[in-house]
């Protein structure tokens, strides 16, 4: 499992990724070099020597540094590897590091048997005959080369055998993404509070490594830091793609700009060409599954709010290349019901501790224990929050810098009318939803917040609201939520104070026929 941390984690990453010890005239044009091509397109940083190096019997010093600046060795064992007394001095300085730094050491036998190098028999035995006449005075310094040989043949390494090297070259590049992966966390400022355990249950879900095709849907009510967490992703695991693609605020720009233009930013962002023309969805929906369909990418689609989006985006799997892995942002749950996904994730607001933490760093200059003087206050604002990012961030820049006085006087008008900013993202959900789930939801953001769903049903059927699907509706745009019981319906309490601010908004006509419903439900209560 992938061991995420926040930016002061102790796993410092390494210069390079991957140090390739090999015998140049063996395999440096051939094998050596499509492995190097393989991993630099998959974003795995590699040393490999210049050849102009081997000039001399004595290593370079620079590639000493270079070994113990790197997080792994693959050493390619070719047929004359142990006759370079080069190569075999590599060998030991890598074999030091994993026994003292504990690097990690990848064998890759290309046509030679293992038991050859550990019983240093056939070739290897040629090989090591010639050392010891050169090398006659120096007894030990051919010993030295001995062990780590033995050591580094016993470890379980790749094959080739009768393989084809396109296919070995993809396994070993397959399982060194998911080690590195594993390896270093994945970073976040210290500014995302809390980002990190939720990075890690996203992680798990997108089985990077894996060769089909992913979609995976992060889905929760608004302000949650849905966008965020997937940027941070995004950010973190491009290098790992041959393309890669963030498309921002979709339901905002189809609306203003239409999906031609976020399918030619689709485009643009993932083969680095600017050179598409066509100006209907359908054109453009042949030509992204056309050139992306053998490529792997990673794309973000950010703020999905229609199954359009999706058709004109990433219609089917078979549009992206094998281990491609689409990430989509929404409030609204349904919408996996008419795509295929595979994989669901819903962050969960922040805990106390989190949020109290978030709030401080914006509300005190990056500090994360608020002074003496506020301390009851800030507890106070930070459970009016109920742990959603986006009202602590709002919320501590705005207070940052007022004094006492000013954060009690703010906090009572809060308890009055909340913070517009705030209100006005969270109102995008209600916003789009049909009139008879506009009721439903305000009827239990006024009257019905903790009841329970048999109870709101039996209400909300005697005023002709159809419920049922009503109820399902505001659940799948995260709207309202059953508690851990499964028995009590729930509303966030922000979302809760949105409903009443629209109600108390509402026009003298409306609200005589809010007051005709409140009758039919007395009546049917009594």
């Amino acid at each position: 499992m992938l061991p995420l941390t926040s930016s002061s984690s102790s796993i410092s990453r390494k210069k390079y990724d991957v140090f390739l010890s090999f015998r140049g005239e063996d395999t440096r044009k051939n094998f050596t070099d499509y492995l190097y091509e393989a991993l630099i397109r998959n974003g795995i940083h590699t040393f490999r020597d210049d050849p102009k190096l081997e000039t001399g019997e004595e290593i370079a010093p620079e590639l000493f540094k270079a070994i113990q600046q790197s997080w792994c060795s693959i050493i390619i064992f070719s047929e004359t590897y142990a006759f370079s007394s080069w190569c075999l001095e590599e060998l030991a300085e890598i074999v030091k590091q994993k026994n003292e730094r504990r690097q990690e050491v990848f064998p890759i036998f290309y046509n030679v048997d293992p038991s050859d190098l550990r019983k240093q028999k056939g070739k290897v035995e040629e090989a090591f005959v010639e050392h010891e006449e050169r090398y006659n005075e120096d007894k030990n310094k051919v010993q030295k080369w001995r062990n780590p040989l033995t050591q580094v043949a016993n470890i379980k390494g790749w094959h080739l055998n009768n393989r084809h090297e396109a296919e070995l070259i993809g396994d070993i590049v397959k399982k060194l993404s998911v080690k590195l992966c594993e390896t270093y966390p994945i970073a976040a400022t210290d500014e995302l509070i809390g980002i990190s355990s939720r990075l890690k249950e996203l992680f798990s879900k997108m089985e990077i490594g894996e060769d089909d095709v992913r979609v995976i849907v992060i889905c929760e009510m608004g302000g949650i830091g849905k966008s965020t967490l997937a940027r941070v992703m995004y950010d973190q695991m491009s290098s790992h793609f041959e393309g890669k693609s963030f498309l921002a605020n979709v339901r905002e720009v189809s609306q203003k700009r239409g999906l031609v233009h976020l399918q030619k930013q689709l485009l643009t962002q993932t083969l680095l060409d600017e050179g598409f023309h066509f100006s209907d969805v359908y054109e453009g929906n042949a030509i992204i599954s056309h050139r992306l369909s053998h490529k792997k990418v990673l794309v973000v689609l950010d703020d999905v709010n229609n199954i359009q989006h999706l058709k004109c985006l990433a219609g089917r799997h078979d549009w992206f290349g094998l281990g491609s892995r689409i990430i989509i942002t929404t409030r609204d749950e349904h919408l996996q019901r008419s795509y295929r996904v595979d994989g669901m994730y819903k962050p969960a607001a922040l805990n106390e501790n989190e949020a109290l933490r978030l709030f401080n760093l914006k509300a005190f200059i990056r500090e994360t224990v608020p002074k003496e003087d506020f301390v009851e206050l800030a507890k106070h604002i930070v459970g009016y929050a109920g742990g959603l990012p986006l009202a602590l961030e709002v919320l501590g820049s705005f207070l940052c810098g007022r004094d006492v006085t000013q954060w009690k006087s703010a906090f009572e008008r809060l308890k009055k009318d909340s913070n517009k900013k705030i209100l006005d993202r969270l109102r995008i959900s209600f916003d789009g939803l049909e009139e008879r789930e506009k009721n439903i939801f305000l009827d239990i953001a006024c009257f019905f917040n903790r009841e329970t769903k048999d109870f709101i049903m039996k209400i909300l059927d005697g005023c002709e609201f159809f419920p049922d699907i009503g109820i399902d509706v505001l659940i799948k745009k995260s709207l309202i939520k059953f508690d851990r019981h499964n028995q009590y319906i729930q509303m966030h309490d922000l979302l809760k104070e949105i409903g009443r601010k629209i109600v108390k908004d509402k026009s003298v006509d409306n609200l005589e026929n809010v007051v005709d419903c409140e009758r039919k439900m007395t009546s049917i209560m009594s």
